[in-house]
């Protein structure tokens, strides 16, 4: 399917990867595996398609309360992968970038992924920004805690730059599957305009006609940013 509309960062809340191996009677971890093959097409179809910035939600702050074994399982899980596919990302212009509060993790972690990002670092095709460790509030906060740390004056603007994800612009668009409805504490302050699509498909069954539909639904949108639809009409018109 051609889209026309394409937005320029997409965000997703990857959600549904433990009741998608529940109602198959596996272990959580298993939904955890298929949700990275998941990840493995929507980034090639964001690549297809041409989406400059893809954010996906991998673990948040939150997720240390779930059972340790799924918690060990996750970090395993997290290894594995960096070390088969930071090469085929690399080769295919994805620039990876780890966001959240990573100096939690164990050092095994955070030096995979730091290595991750040194290896992918030229590369421009595709940003994919793995939040990890993250939260909307936590990243408020650590904005706030670095301007005053520097005696800088906290206003919009200079949060802005101080956030995780200052380096992209905002999402355009926000997606979250598993049929939930709402944000689970994610880019709070970066997604103030964007727009949102729910699915309730559960993550390991997103597929790129599942990217397709929710891309169409954006390109329906009218996207004002507080203006009227005759300031948005006429601007666009000019």
């Amino acid at each position: 399917m051609r889209v026309s509309v394409v937005p320029h960062h997409i965000a997703v809340v990857m959600d549904g990867n433990g009741r998608w191996a529940t109602r198959r009677f596996l272990p959580r971890v298993a939904g955890h595996r298929q949700g990275v093959e998941s990840l493995r097409r929507c980034v090639q179809a964001c690549l297809d398609r041409g989406v400059r910035v893809l954010t996906v939600f991998a673990f948040s702050s939150e997720n240390w309360d779930r059972p340790q074994d799924e918690v060990s399982g996750l970090m395993s899980l997290m290894v594995s992968v960096l070390a088969k596919e930071v090469k085929p990302l690399k080769a295919n212009g994805v620039q990876l970038r780890f966001v959240g509060a990573l100096h939690a993790l164990s050092d095994k972690v955070r030096g995979g992924l730091e290595q991750a990002e040194r290896e992918t670092a030229g590369n421009q095709r595709l940003v994919l920004n793995i939040c990890f460790n993250y939260g909307g509030r936590w990243d408020i906060a650590q904005a706030a805690q670095r301007l005053a740390a520097a005696g800088e004056a906290i206003t919009e603007a200079s949060l802005g730059r101080a956030m995780a994800l200052a380096h992209v612009p905002d999402p355009d668009l926000v997606i979250r599957t598993g049929g939930e409805f709402r944000i689970s504490n994610f880019l709070l302050w970066q997604s103030a305009y964007s727009e949102f699509v729910f699915s309730d498909k559960l993550w390991p069954e997103f597929d790129p006609a599942a990217l397709d539909d929710a891309i169409a639904a954006y390109g329906r949108r009218e996207r004002r940013f507080g203006k009227t639809s005759e300031q948005v009409v006429a601007n666009q018109a000019a």
